[in-house]
């Protein structure tokens, strides 16, 4: 008796042109409503292209999410660009990245010319008065879960407080990652230590992109201190290809050069950035959109948005063509395990950092601790407490 062929799993759509429109049509919708950080990106994402339109099989959706934890970048947006190459080839792949993108760069552009002539208003400064507490919340939340994720073992543990320690003396962010991920497969004994001395391919393609670029950052430093659109637009070229993690961890590379080693930013204004970042849907990238727009105006804003999202796209065009050696190699996975742990440290010491841009007197020591504690009893959708800050904070100034 014949048996019925078993179903296959959906298969990409040729890159024609309906395809590509149906594409550019969902991704300028979630990145037009996205709200919430990577994690709920990401699961709109399910439901959206496994669950909704069954595009891609709930196993390959796994695939591709594990794969966006093995290369640097915005996890969410690296998401949408797998899903556009599966779907319409390269073509699909600059399709929904740009389309996941461009409307929080819009949203974001708009808030920023809005605060580059407005900033100073009473109205504004009372927003971000009882916005910027909030922020360092929802920082707490994020860390606290990854933490729970990233920290279940002695070395991983060892590795985010050594990081956090070097952190806080002032030790450059690609060294702190960079080592913590050359430290982590030695510890778990991932690198054999007789034989042929010859990394495996995954590390091999993790390496490449971030030597560089971590061998170069002092000169990189100490020749740009005065501001330049091609200074700003290499930093942040720089911080996309080396950034793993949430994108909370952009804080870190943002005080570490902008504020404290070049004078571009003020605290208080990388505050005022990170928190335009959470009221507005998309990749909290996009905080780059903000940051370039207030350092050299709307070139500024496109150039600092080009740099930190080319390397996601770069990265994904190359390595999904070896994602299933990748995910097989352990010393890979050592690796990221190591820099999770270092971007969780770093994110932290951050956040201690900013603690007195924030809490500047009891009203905001309660609003954030009240912030923190709603966070990690509940599932409220963070822009919910954003919003009603900044209204306090707003009602209170006027």
């Amino acid at each position: 008796m014949d048996h019925p062929a078993p179903a296959k799993p959906p298969s990409p759509a040729a890159p024609g042109r309906g395809g590509l429109s149906e594409l550019a049509l969902v991704f300028l919708r979630l990145g037009a409503t996205a709200f919430g950080g990577p994690a709920v990106h990401v699961a709109m994402l399910e439901q959206e292209v496994v669950h909704r339109r069954k595009w891609l099989t709930h196993e390959k959706f796994l695939d591709l999410l594990g794969a966006t934890n093995l290369i640097p970048g915005p996890n969410s947006t690296e998401m949408a660009i797998h899903i556009g190459l599966l779907r319409g080839g390269r073509r699909g792949l600059l399709v929904a990245g740009s389309c996941f993108i461009i409307p929080a760069f819009i949203i974001t552009f708009a808030c920023a010319w809005f605060y580059a002539r407005y900033a100073q208003l009473p109205q504004l400064q009372g927003v971000l008065y009882g916005v910027k507490p909030v922020v360092l919340a929802i920082v707490v939340q994020a860390l606290w879960r990854l933490g729970r994720t990233a920290l279940k073992s002695p070395p991983a543990i060892g590795l985010a407080v050594a990081a956090l320690a070097a952190g806080l003396l002032g030790v450059n962010e690609l060294i702190v990652l960079l080592g913590a991920g050359v430290v982590a497969p030695l510890l778990r004994g991932g690198l054999a230590l007789r034989g042929p001395r010859r990394p495996p391919t995954a590390t091999m393609l993790l390496l490449p992109p971030l030597l560089p670029l971590g061998v170069t950052a002092p000169a990189t430093s100490a020749a740009a201190g005065a501001f330049g659109l091609l200074p700003m637009f290499l930093f942040f070229l720089k911080v996309g290809a080396v950034l793993y993690g949430s994108g909370y961890v952009l804080l870190a590379f943002l005080r570490g050069d902008l504020v404290e080693r070049w004078g571009w930013l003020t605290e208080s204004q990388l505050l005022d950035a990170i928190a335009i970042g959470q009221v507005t849907p998309g990749p909290l990238f996009t905080t780059a959109t903000f940051i370039g727009y207030v350092l050299g105006g709307p070139a500024g804003a496109c150039l600092a948005t080009a740099g930190i999202f080319l390397p996601a796209f770069v990265f994904v065009a190359l390595s999904a063509p070896l994602l299933p050696r990748l995910r097989r190699s352990k010393t890979a996975g050592a690796f990221l395990d190591g820099v999770n742990a270092a971007s969780l440290a770093l994110m932290a010491a951050v956040t201690l950092q900013l603690l007195g841009s924030a809490f500047v007197d009891t009203l905001t020591v309660i609003l954030g601790i009240a912030g923190a504690v709603i966070l990690l009893a509940s599932r409220v959708n963070p822009i919910w407490l954003v919003a009603g800050a900044g209204a306090l904070g707003l009602a209170l100034r006027v």
